[in-house]
């Protein structure tokens, strides 16, 4: 690649795009929330909300000093993250926070790089995200989960046209957006009735001596308060 041709692919990159109208930003919020809601549809699209789980996990344990060992993805939309270090301490709880909270504040600097007129840096740096979560995933299952999620990102950034690529991006947001919210509501449920009793909460708990229902409601803080946040910069308010 010449010179020329980097820079005009670096100003495509970093430059503006212009964005859908709102009724077409609306309509990607709808459809998003269409994939979030009904459960035989949750049951597939929460892949997705897995991934930007265990990757939170997994880059929040690098920038801390753990090693991180590995990720697995489960076809139950399970996954688990192994890293190394102290067992207690604050790089531990921090790791420990991110999943729940990571796929709300992706959305929510989704919906900043879009309320921007970044749209192509978002999908390129989706796609970068997704290629170094890669490096880490330790079986089939989420090596395939990652490379489907990355291949629509880089077909939508090479081949589509903006307009698409601003339809895909702001699906993609609100779907963050949108999905960060649910899996804490099915966290309080399952530890109602008894089961998850190793979930992320519960590990805090441990870790800090705060109660599980107090980092529940944090994680209920957190992904509200980014919809809310996240949802205005898109809809332009």
């Amino acid at each position: 690649m010449d010179s020329t041709n980097a820079t005009a692919l670096w100003d495509r990159v970093v430059g503006t795009q212009p964005d859908p109208t709102l009724w077409l930003v609306v309509a990607t919020g709808v459809v998003a929330l269409a994939a979030v809601v009904p459960r035989r549809v949750w049951l597939i699209t929460r892949n997705a909300i897995t991934i930007a789980h265990e990757g939170g996990h997994g880059l929040v344990a690098l920038l801390s000093g753990r090693r991180l060992d590995g990720i697995r993805l489960h076809s139950d939309t399970s996954g688990l993250t192994v890293s190394r270090g102290r067992p207690t301490g604050l790089g531990m709880i921090l790791t420990a926070a991110a999943g729940y909270t990571a796929p709300s504040l992706l959305g929510l600097g989704g919906a900043w790089l879009l309320a921007a007129g970044h749209i192509t840096a978002l999908l390129w740096g989706a796609t970068a995200l997704l290629a170094a979560l890669l490096v880490m995933v330790r079986n089939a299952f989420g090596v395939l989960t990652v490379v489907l999620t990355g291949a629509a990102f880089v077909l939508v950034s090479w081949l589509a046209g903006p307009a698409v690529q601003a339809l895909f991006a702001y699906g993609v947001v609100w779907f963050m957006l949108l999905g960060g919210v649910r899996p804490a509501f099915e966290l309080q449920a399952k530890r109602r009735h008894g089961h998850a009793g190793d979930s992320d909460a519960d590990q805090l708990a441990r870790l800090t001596n705060v109660p599980p229902f107090v980092w529940l409601f944090f994680f209920h803080v957190v992904s509200l308060c980014a919809l809310t946040g996240g949802g205005r910069w898109l809809l332009g308010l």
